[in-house]
This record gives C-alpha cells, structure tokens and sequence, in this order.
C-alpha cells in the first residue's frame, strides 16, 4: 500500500482554516481517497491536554522558548499517534496548522530564534515534511474581524495586538518566499466558495496526479 499524504493548512486568526480543511477533506474523499483530519497543538489526547495549557488566558504567561517546546512535545505525541500511523495505512492527512505554525507565532511573533525552532524541528521530525502547505493569508484587521464574529471567546494567542498579528503575517509568507516547491499562498479574502475552488485545485494539481 503505498504512503498516504500529509497536507497543512496555515495562517492567522480568522482565515478560515477550519472551513476549507472540511471542504478539502470531502472532496479528496469524493475523489475515492481515504481522508482523516486533525489539528495543531492537539489532535490526540495527551497533545489536547497540552493545547489547553498554550491557550488559556493565563496572569503569568509562557516564556516564549517554553511554548515553544510545548508545541513540539504536543507534536511528538500527534506524530506518533496519529499522523504516522495514518500515513501509513495510506490514508490523507489534512491538519489544521502544523510546525509552521509554531515558527510563525513563536519565532516572528514572539522572537524565539529561527535557528531554535528549526533545531527543535530537526531533533523531533527529522526529515518528515508535509507534502504540501496551503496559507491563507488576510490582512490583519479582516482576520481578528472574522474571529471575533465567531461568537467564542478569544483566546490568548487571538488577544494579543496588532503589532504581534502583523508579525505573524509577515512570518506566515516569508516561510512561503523560502519554501515555494512546499508552500503555497492563497487569498482568504474572496467568498469561501471561490477559496475552496481554488484551495481543491491546487490539492489535485500538486498531489493526486502521482497518486495510485
């Protein structure tokens, strides 16, 4: 049985990730492939416990390096768990932020250094990468816009300022412009029915031409 695919989706708050992974996910499944879903920090229990520790509202807040390696200890789990042993039965991946994620919040956000999140990557996933990467990319304003109208309270990442948000964007496509054969960027700010289309066909055009 051949090797399953592992797809992200990444990006700021309020672009819509969640929408198009449940799009995504019925329409390789249309297609007659086997999909699971999931999402960082989180996706198994013990990396669910860990989530719930990075986005509580808390008086005393994480030094950055700390979350940082919250982050990867969450992914380990996720990895071992759930993500490997599903690649391997030849199944689709699709997960709703991965370690992109966690360079763009905690290095270009909060300042972590590149070359420590890229050491933490080495030393925890090796040479495992997704196949590919899809961001969604909004300006700011538009994003913790969105995010807000969802009617749930904002978490702690969701309250920080403009300034940090900001970073967080520049992250998300400077990590693009260093990975293009990866990473692809699409506009989150047409309708959802148009970034689906255009979020589908990329899928198909990158991956399931090869595919058995």
């Amino acid at each position: 049985m051949a090797v399953g695919k592992f797809i992200t989706l990444e990006g700021g708050e309020g672009a819509g990730k969640s929408t198009q992974v449940k799009r995504l996910a019925q329409a390789l499944s249309d297609d007659g492939l086997t999909v699971v879903t999931t999402r960082e920090p989180g996706g198994v229990p013990n990396a669910e416990a860990i989530r719930d520790l990075l986005l509580a509202t808390r008086e005393d807040p994480w030094d950055p390096m700390t979350e940082a390696l919250l982050h990867f200890a969450a992914r380990c789990e996720h990895m071992a768990r759930f993500i490997r042993p599903a690649m391997d039965r030849g199944d689709w991946v699709i997960s709703d932020r991965f370690a992109d994620s966690t360079m763009a919040y905690q290095s270009y956000g909060l300042g972590v250094a590149r070359p420590a999140i890229e050491a933490l990557y080495r030393e925890t996933m090796g040479a495992f990468h997704p196949d590919l990467t899809i961001i969604l990319d909004l300006p700011v304003e538009d994003g913790l816009e969105r995010a807000a109208g969802r009617g749930i309270t904002a978490d702690r990442y969701e309250s920080m300022g403009l300034d940090f948000h900001n970073r967080l964007r520049d992250g998300f496509l400077d990590i693009a412009r260093r990975e293009p054969d990866r990473c692809v960027v699409l506009d989150a700010r047409p309708p959802v029915d148009d970034i689906s289309e255009k979020l589908i066909a990329t899928v198909r055009d990158r991956l399931e031409s090869g595919h058995d």
